[in-house]
């Protein structure tokens, strides 16, 4: 019960890896605000799944690319939950995967400040409370694309790499107030948003692995729980891949 008594918000947690961490962060006993944009019904059923088990859990809406809708979902689940001692950064923006000559401008920026707006107004939300308290953590989503780059996929490479070091700023700012700040960079993970991936590229990407499997969300989910817990409280600024030995850094 690595997170018994803690209260813990995952951005993005209606399915995917945001929904396998929301699920085990439960498991070992912390409060979970699941946070979702769109997908109500799934979002619902993480929350029921978590019921099922005896943990407690809400569902809140909000688009964490809006500062105001941060700060009110910030209030909501202090209100219902209590104050929150892990905050995890897992939603996504989705973008073309388009070679750089025929990316359009507009879907790059959405991508580029979508994605930077999400951890910077959830932390502006979340971060206070923790400063006042004196503890925290914060777990940023990245990819392995971040430092790997692949055809097509600049406009998630650059977000992601301006995630990497927005966190390695927080972790610098926020550590002498007992907060720490982490990446967790998973590598090719079966989810919704690798479905269009085709089979063969997702078998040669397996053999390319030491492991020889591609990744699953409970494999990122359970990177997540060691960040967010007490058994990684001297751990700050670090890049953790979970990609099988694809990516080492």
């Amino acid at each position: 019960m690595h997170m018994k008594g803690k209260v813990a918000v995952v951005t993005g947690a209606s399915r995917g890896i945001g929904a396998a961490a929301a699920k085990l962060l439960a498991q070992h006993g912390a409060s979970v605000a699941v946070n979702y944009f769109q997908s109500e019904t799934a979002a619902g059923e993480v929350v029921a799944a978590i019921r099922e088990i005896g943990g407690t859990a809400i569902a809140i809406k909000a688009d964490v690319r809006d500062a105001s809708q941060c700060e009110a979902m910030a209030a909501e689940v202090t209100k219902k939950l209590g104050p929150v001692d892990a905050l995890v950064l897992n939603a996504s923006i989705s973008f073309p995967v388009v070679p750089f000559l025929q990316f359009p401008w507009p879907e790059f920026e959405a991508k580029l400040t979508g994605e930077l707006k999400a951890a910077f107004f959830c932390c502006k939300a979340f971060v206070p409370a923790m400063v006042e308290r004196r503890k925290g953590s914060i777990v940023a989503i990245s990819s392995g694309l971040s430092r790997h780059p692949g055809e097509g996929f600049c406009a998630h490479s650059t977000a992601k790499s301006g995630l990497d070091a927005f966190v390695k700023s927080l972790a610098l700012e926020l550590g002498p107030n007992g907060i720490r700040v982490n990446v967790v960079a998973p590598g090719l993970t079966l989810t919704d948003a690798t479905s269009f991936l085709s089979q063969k590229d997702k078998d040669g990407t397996a053999q390319m692995t030491p492991l020889r499997r591609n990744g699953l969300p409970d494999d990122v989910a359970g990177a997540i729980l060691f960040l967010a817990s007490e058994e990684a409280r001297f751990i700050t600024g670090a890049y953790l891949p979970v990609s099988g030995g694809i990516q080492m850094p």
